[in-house]
């Protein structure tokens, strides 16, 4: 490209977009890219402040600021999200469905090292509505040389293995098992209000109740119970209540002799310390025949708290996210729930801490 003065600018092509900002009612492109100039815009691009304009000189081993930003859209594009036309230099992705959004955080740090690109995300490791915007992508200067975005390519290959840097995983539908336990309220002491909670909370998933066990502070009787949600076709059973260290609080016990993999019992998140996540495998002959079934252990917070681990962690179970003791443990630095008057998770740090 060339620089002119915007008077002399009459045939020429731009070759980027021109911004008007009118403030509080517009900000966009006054000109796209690849428009000729005519006499008439002059007064109007002077309106903008541009007293002298690049138009376009196509030079080999350079690319315009739209190709560029293109590359960095096929790198990071995973299924089910939607790439928009290149606009003032950037293209944004959004969600085809509603999904679990990931960002392979390390790759992304990969592109953004590198000088004159960069992509933007959302939080990873978020749900995410069909629609919602999810990245944009742009390099920093109007063109950059060719050759510097090849190395970013295959630095970043390397990283990923080939895979999209961003991918979303739809949610897929469970079928939910509640296990009540405490001897107060399996004996009518009191009523259970913590189950009603649960049902709110997994309504705004594709969930399907199958059972409902009450158990007394007996762990034989809670392991018994979640067998029992496991014979009715549960692949997701919650067990509330029984999760602190008191001696009648027999809960863990009671998941771990199911036979589960322990996850994690403890959790570094406020609300929400208690928190236990384990999984399930089934074999047969030493062989995996189903997909591991997942069983928490969820502490007395869930019932009263706006948003607790249970939240952070739900997203992540109903997209059948395999999630790992490093990740629960890496939520530490942002896992404190500031209980704000007016709750706005996802979009706030909570849970949002280093990966």
């Amino acid at each position: 490209m060339k620089q002119i003065k915007t008077i002399d600018a009459v045939g020429h092509v731009l070759c980027h977009d021109m911004t008007q900002i009118i403030p509080g009612k517009y900000k966009g492109p006054a000109f796209k890219k690849g428009h000729i100039v005519t006499k008439e815009d002059i007064p109007v691009l002077l309106s903008i402040g541009k007293e002298n304009l690049y138009v376009w000189e196509k030079t080999d081993g350079m690319l315009h600021e739209d190709e560029a930003a293109a590359i960095l859209r096929d790198l990071a594009i995973g299924p089910h999200m939607t790439a928009g036309a290149p606009s003032e230099g950037k293209i944004e992705l959004k969600a085809d469905c509603d999904g679990l959004f990931k960002v392979d955080a390390k790759a992304l740090l990969t592109i953004n090292s590198t000088p004159q690109m960069m992509i933007a995300t959302r939080f990873g490791d978020t749900p995410v509505k069909a629609g919602d915007k999810l990245a944009g992508t742009r390099i920093i200067p109007l063109v950059i040389e060719k050759e510097k975005m090849d190395d970013m390519v295959r630095r970043t290959k390397q990283e990923t293995g080939g895979a999209p840097v961003l991918s979303l995983k739809p949610f897929v539908h469970r079928k939910v098992g509640i296990v009540t336990t405490g001897s107060e309220v399996y004996r009518g002491r009191i009523e259970d209000s913590f189950t009603p909670v649960l049902l709110q909370k997994l309504a705004e998933y594709d969930t399907e109740l199958v059972g409902h066990e009450m158990s007394d502070d007996d762990d034989r009787m809670t392991t018994a119970a979640i067998r029992k949600l496991l014979d009715l076709g549960a692949d997701l059973i919650l067990c509330t209540g029984g999760m602190s260290v008191d001696p009648d609080d027999r809960t863990p016990l009671a998941i771990r002799n199911t036979g589960a993999r322990i996850v994690t019992y403890g959790a570094p998140v406020l609300p929400g310390a208690m928190f236990l996540l384990s999984y399930l495998e089934e074999k047969d002959g030493g062989q995996k025949v189903k997909p591991e079934r997942v069983i928490c252990g969820l502490p007395g917070c869930v019932m009263y708290a706006k948003r607790t681990i249970f939240d952070l962690l739900l997203p992540r179970i109903m997209a059948d996210d395999l999630i790992r003791a490093e990740e629960i443990w890496s939520l530490g630095e942002g896992g404190l729930c500031l209980g704000c008057e007016t709750c706005t998770w996802p979009a706030c740090g909570f849970g949002k801490g280093r990966r």
